[in-house]
């Protein structure tokens, strides 16, 4: 794990949660029966002034659970073979593990209570998140159980654009279709969106230690 500083400050920012952003690629889009393929997240670090950076990323490919569904058309959109002997994949426990503990770390460093997930439609990614939890009983999971903070929304207000391939292009960030939909890529383009978003506009920060 990179030994990154996060500031407290980012406590004040959003009533005590820290924004991580996650998004998956799956094999169809019923979280409880499809599988979960892939995993990635992108945690986020305030600078002195105010500013949200990105700070870590993490990222896993994931087994299909015993008896998972695995959409045909669901696999042409993203491209995965869920059977390619290079894909490295980790059970859903051990995904879990991977992505989520460095959020844990982020949160306890940033004096922040709780993560929110940050997603492009982030109801898709965060039903699939905590399927995933339901069924590896997975604990200590750091994320609101349903609050999130939506770029789709942010995007169609600020910029009048909901697709992310767009919605990154009218937000002047670098966009590559080659790349997009790669759990990794959409989840860092999501997040570069919603740091501009938000920095956007000022929020008034006070001090450390101040009253």
């Amino acid at each position: 794990m990179n030994d990154y500083a996060y500031n407290p400050l980012i406590a004040q920012r959003f009533r005590g949660f820290l924004p991580v952003i996650i998004d998956v690629e799956t094999g169809g889009f019923d979280a409880k029966s499809d599988a979960l393929l892939e995993i990635a997240i992108v945690t986020l670090r305030m600078g002195d002034e105010g500013e949200l950076e990105l700070a870590e990323q993490y990222a896993s490919h994931v087994t299909p659970f015993e008896g998972a569904n695995l959409d045909p058309k669901a696999l042409a959109f993203n491209g995965i073979d869920p059977d390619h002997p290079f894909r490295g994949a980790l059970s859903e426990k051990d995904a879990l593990k991977k992505v989520l503990t460095p959020v844990r770390h982020a949160v306890k460093e940033s004096g922040c209570n709780r993560a929110i997930l940050v997603g492009h439609n982030a109801f898709f990614d965060l039903a699939f998140l905590n399927a995933a939890v339901e069924r590896t009983r997975f604990k200590r999971n750091p994320f609101h159980p349903f609050s999130t903070f939506d770029t789709v929304s942010l995007s169609g207000l600020v910029y009048g654009q909901t697709v992310l391939a767009k919605a990154a292009q009218c937000a002047e960030i670098e966009w590559d279709n080659r790349q997009a939909h790669s759990a990794i890529y959409d989840a860092e383009k999501t997040a570069e969106l919603f740091c501009k978003i938000v920095n956007s506009w000022p929020f008034a920060l006070k001090a450390s230690g101040e009253e």
